[in-house]
């Protein structure tokens, strides 16, 4: 007989072939050969604190995978490989993912070829990366040999048993030796070979080009949808929404490279306010009542973030936080996307829109249009941010007026004799009328107000030097908010509003309280000519049935004027069927009483020569889509509002509360986004 010995990977094994000639040799069966399997790279991601593997996409796969063929050459080095558009690294050696621009676990990672799924599972989850090994060396044996049914202990002590190509299974360590109960839970799974061979929707992968970046700014509270998601889970959805509606209304532009893609990133406050820098939880906690903890709790997360909005103190850690998270990301961004040369846009929902709205109000521009420049230490937390030692003590004029760098303005000050004395007694209209801009105004303003605040603070023995000023500074800024009315027309709260590093493109407020908070504020109409010193486009985007969002155009418009809201148009291309309806059956009853009304009046005046028709003339629709409405948004529309489903059409008041939290997951917002930020490029109707 013959006998051969044969090494595959981690397993030897020894054929043994009985003595036979050659003619029975050749008639032996053709064996099919073994071809290696695909591996495909996972990720672990956790669903309701459960693991859920999910698949990169083929083009970051591939790249992993050609990553992970040359870690062998240089074994002592990291190999970092960029996924998901850049918002993550993986390092091959150490097996996980880490996000770039927020905060969040590492995720493992796993370079899989073998997959396995019980009765009860919902999908197939991935063997480590040795099982695979394991049972690929077991596999290559029976296909090479064509011995199939061959037992295989793995080292957790399950059994494996490869019937054949398609029906591979693994057996609980109790089968081994004796045949379970019907009451134990001992039932075989099922094994998968590639990833090919297991349904699994892989990513199609994002576009390597960014033309445009938008960062999203969160409401109030941790949670921003109904299911109690976080910013970063729905700043995702909207990422994909995003992205499938280019591949469907631009794709002609997008395979001529005319558009790449849009990033969205989002912008979290909450977690600065709420933590302990600021201890606010705290001081809240221990004046809360025991009763009814759930809901008070809830309260306190969420609605006093509104109140803590009106606090001076408290605004400005708010503002600082989404200026300089905003900034942070903005650099971190064009160092991952040296090439980027596209613009900004901002997206607020709920409170962060009214934050972005009073950011932009107050953003400043040198003489040639250009934004401030930020330098990298402003990029810091509230505690450092709002110091300002340029008014810390007694100075000349000359000395406040250089370190603001404001020295320009010196001798407009000294032709009117003003000193540092009688400059605390200026109001801003003085100012304006000598000539100051509206920009220098402000930071000579905020100075005599630190002026002021230092010469109305009483000594105190317990604090010496900066620890009792700043102390006291504080203190006295938690008194009272101060609202002033400032010549551009829009009222705010009056703080140290920070600059942002670029010029946005746009603002789209997402079922924003802005027109409420400007009214409170005193504010009954916008100037018409009024917009953002470095945004020239805003829009107001609102469910018609959230209770949380506000117009904006009646507060521009003539109080004659009654302009209806733009209707959002539905991502397939058409009013949603019950809206049409709606419309057809109020038409129909129109023309079915004006008929009945013609009728009645041609047997009454069936005597008269009166012309009925002259008489009655047809209602006309007036064209207001063109009418302009103020500067904010270049003189287009401002307030679009989305069409409701056909079942929150039944109950208004049911679906209050989700309509506030639907935007995230609205493909129709996202459709406005990118009409919007794309301007002329044309739209392909999804229907068509």
């Amino acid at each position: 007989p013959l006998h051969s010995t044969e090494k595959h990977g981690n397993i030897i094994f020894a054929v043994h072939w009985p003595w036979c000639g050659i003619p029975d040799v050749l008639s032996m069966n053709v064996v099919e050969p073994y071809e290696p399997v695909q591996h495909h790279w996972f990720y672990n991601q956790q669903v309701d604190s459960k693991d859920s593997w999910q698949p990169f996409s083929r083009e970051d796969s591939r790249r992993l995978e050609d990553a992970y063929s040359r870690v062998g050459k240089c074994e002592k080095d990291e190999v970092v490989v960029a996924t998901d558009g850049r918002r993550y690294d993986v390092r091959l050696r150490e097996r996980k993912c880490y996000s770039v621009y927020w905060e969040q676990k590492p995720a493992e990672v796993k370079r899989c070829a073998w997959f396995h799924k019980g009765s009860k599972d919902m999908s197939y989850t991935p063997y480590s990366e040795e099982l695979s090994d394991i049972l690929e060396d077991a596999y290559m044996i029976a296909v090479t040999l064509d011995e199939w049914k061959q037992n295989l202990e793995l080292p957790t002590g399950e059994t494996v048993i490869l019937h054949n190509p398609k029906l591979m299974m693994q057996y609980p360590s109790s089968c081994k030796d004796f045949p379970p109960s019907p009451t134990e839970r001992t039932q075989p799974r099922t094994l998968k070979r590639g990833i090919e061979n297991i349904p699994v929707e892989i990513p199609e992968g994002e576009c390597k080009i960014v033309d445009h970046l938008v960062f999203m700014v969160h409401g109030i509270g941790p949670a921003c949808d109904i299911r109690l998601r976080g910013i970063v889970q729905c700043v995702n959805e909207f990422r994909i929404a995003s992205n499938s509606l280019i591949k469907s209304h631009f794709r002609q532009s997008e395979n001529l490279c005319i558009i790449g893609r849009v990033e969205y990133l989002p912008v979290n406050w909450h977690k600065v306010l709420h933590g302990e820098s600021t201890g606010v939880d705290k001081d809240i906690e221990r004046i809360t009542l025991p009763s009814i903890s759930r809901l008070r709790q809830f309260s306190n997360d969420t609605v006093l973030d509104l109140f803590f909005y009106n606090s001076a103190m408290y605004c400005q850690t708010m503002v600082d936080t989404v200026a300089s998270e905003i900034n942070r990301l903005h650099s971190l961004f064009l160092q991952r996307h040296p090439h980027f040369t596209g613009h900004v846009s901002l997206v607020g929902h709920s409170l962060g829109s009214l934050i972005l709205f009073d950011l932009l109000t107050n953003q400043e521009t040198d003489a040639d249009g250009k934004p401030h420049e930020v330098c990298s230490s402003a990029i810091i937390l509230h505690e450092d941010a709002h110091v300002d030692t340029g008014c810390s003590s007694y100075e000349s004029l000359e000395e406040v007026l250089k370190g603001h760098g404001l020295e320009e303005y010196l001798s407009v000050l000294h032709s009117e004799q003003v000193d540092m004395e009688s400059l605390m007694l200026c109001s801003e209209k003085d100012l304006k009328d000598v000539g100051i801009p509206l920009g220098p105004r402000k930071k000579i303003m905020n100075c005599v107000k630190k002026w002021k605040v230092i010469t109305e603070i009483p000594y105190s023995p317990l604090f010496k030097g900066a620890q009792w000023f700043m102390a006291e500074v504080e203190r006295f800024a938690m008194y009272a908010v101060d609202y002033q009315h400032f010549d551009v027309g829009i009222g705010q709260v009056s703080i140290d509003y920070p600059q942002l590093a670029f010029h946005p493109q746009a603002l789209f407020a997402m079922g924003s309280p802005i027109g409420m908070f400007l009214t409170v504020r005193g504010l009954k109409r916008i100037d018409p000519n009024y917009s953002f010193p470095t945004c020239k486009s805003f829009y107001n985007i609102f469910h018609p049935f959230d209770p949380v969002a506000y117009r904006i155009e009646p507060m521009i418009l003539p109080q004659d004027v009654d302009l209806l809201p733009m209707l959002i148009p539905h991502h397939k291309g058409r009013k949603r069927m019950h809206l049409e309806l709606k419309e057809g059956l109020t038409r129909v009853s129109s023309d079915l009483l004006g008929s009945l009304r013609m009728v009645w009046q041609n047997f009454e005046y069936s005597f008269s020569d009166l012309n009925i028709c002259g008489a009655v003339p047809p209602m006309e629709q007036k064209e207001r889509n063109f009418t302009k409405v103020g500067m904010l948004n270049r003189g287009r529309r401002i307030d679009f509002v989305l069409q409701e489903t056909p079942i929150e059409s039944f109950n208004e008041y049911l679906f209050a509360i989700q309509s506030h939290l639907c935007y995230w997951g609205s493909e129709d917002t996202a459709l406005l986004v990118l009409r919007e930020i794309y301007g002329n490029i044309p739209v392909r109707n999804a229907l068509s």
